[in-house]
């Protein structure tokens, strides 16, 4: 993976980390023998509409970002300030919609393991991805995109 001098500098793909620790979860959920103890029913009434809206929120972003000409992968130059659509409700619509998506599958899979990870997970963006993020942002963009952070939330 090439990084542009030009970019936030994350050097590894955001979603890895959500798939890497959904995955550690189930082998932990396997290993010690946990799992949640709902029915498939009631599973699937809790997992379906957090897989869809995690779903719905990374295919509008990514929408965004192409009508905008600009990159997705945090590791290449950005050319816009995206702030429209989901973009005017979070500042980062992806990583929302990862983490819906990520709380959807463990709940779907009975994974303890992975739900008990999420904080972690959310750690690891915030720290190594969104910061990175908002610094380039701001010495990209100045003025607009800090008046865009002050108008709309980092999550909700």
């Amino acid at each position: 993976m090439q990084v542009d001098e030009d970019s936030a500098k994350v050097t590894f793909p955001p979603p890895f980390v959500y798939l890497g620790f959904l995955l550690i979860g189930m082998v932990i959920d396997r290993l010690m023998g946990g799992a949640l103890p709902f029915s498939l029913l009631t599973r699937s009434v809790i997992a379906t509409p957090l897989i869809a809206l995690g779903i719905f929120l990374l295919m509008a972003a990514g929408g965004h970002f192409r009508r905008a000409g600009t990159e997705v992968k945090p590791w290449k130059t950005v050319s816009a300030l995206v702030d429209d659509g989901v973009y005017s409700m979070t500042r980062n619509p992806m990583y929302l919609g990862m983490a819906l998506l990520y709380t959807g599958l463990a709940i779907a899979f009975r994974s303890i393991g992975a739900l008990l990870l999420l904080p972690a997970v959310i750690l690891i963006i915030q720290t190594q991805v969104i910061a990175r993020e908002e610094r380039y942002m701001e010495e990209k963009f100045g003025d607009p995109y800090r008046a865009y952070k002050g108008r709309v939330r980092r999550w909700l």
